[in-house]
């Protein structure tokens, strides 16, 4: 399967890995690839404080729901020396213009760090599995934690917290799926292009471009720019019918499904 045939929504709540100690360095990333936020970040020159890697796409729902967390831990750390830097690597065709991306950082409201993965140099470099991956590296530019898909935000943290030598509470969840413990139910497969029918999940996201609007369920939003649309929410794991509809302008480059809560949804 194509990196760029992967599912939208990756697998959630996947425990956090301590990485052996003294046994993976940090890959260097590769010259001449586009930079926002900052001038380019060798990674050699980074010794001494801690760096939080995040592989990331703007038009994939779960790092959408992810990015929340990693601009909370570069707001929070920053000062105390931890380095957040966004690997920003495509996962669809409308995500690899540079560009976009750099009109994404500035709309999304991101102030770490991006650098955009031009051709896969990272993610080949990282042997990365998907969207979204995090890897935190010691001082010593050691691997200390890894984690792919969504959740696992309070281990992070607390590595985090570790590396630094600090304490604190973490971050609250933002979301009742992404509290410790949260029992989930899985969702329907991701659909790549358009889609309306039924579906099971704890909520819906379209990845559109284009200028117009979408219409899921008699909710009406207005695309503006490539992204990663939020159409509904559920409260819990559901069961139910999605109607879609769009204005002329607007492309549908897939239909993602989040997993929910555990419980009787509603049909």
């Amino acid at each position: 399967m194509s990196r760029i045939s992967r599912r939208c929504h990756e697998p959630l709540n996947l425990t956090s890995i301590r990485a052996p100690a003294d046994q993976i360095l940090a890959p260097a990333f590769p010259p001449r690839l586009p930079w926002f936020n900052t001038k380019p970040l060798p990674m050699h020159q980074q010794r001494g404080r801690p760096v939080l890697i995040e592989f990331w796409d703007f038009c994939r729902p779960n790092s959408i729901r992810t990015l929340p967390y990693v601009r909370a831990w570069h707001s929070r750390y920053r000062d105390l020396g931890l380095r957040v830097i966004g690997v920003h690597s495509a996962g669809f065709e409308v995500s690899e213009d540079p560009e976009a991306v750099a009109e994404a950082v500035t709309r999304l409201g991101i102030e770490h760090p991006v650098v955009v993965d031009v051709g896969d140099q990272i993610w080949q470099a990282y042997d990365n599995p998907g969207w979204p991956t995090r890897y935190l590296w010691n001082g010593d530019g050691r691997l200390f934690e890894y984690h792919f898909g969504e959740g696992g935000y309070q281990e992070t943290e607390a590595a985090i917290q570790e590396l630094l030598g600090v304490s604190r509470e973490p971050v609250a969840p933002l979301r009742p799926e992404d509290a410790p413990g949260a029992v989930l139910e899985p969702q329907t497969e991701d659909v790549t292009g358009f889609y309306s029918g039924p579906y099971e999940a704890g909520g819906v996201w379209g990845v559109l471009s284009g200028h117009g609007e979408a219409t899921a369920n008699g909710r009406t939003l207005r695309v503006q720019a490539p992204g990663a649309y939020e159409l509904i929410s559920h409260p819990r794991h559901t069961r139910a019918t999605l109607e879609l509809s769009v204005t002329h302008g607007v492309e549908v480059h897939a239909v993602c499904f989040t997993p929910g809560l555990a419980g009787p949804g509603v049909s």
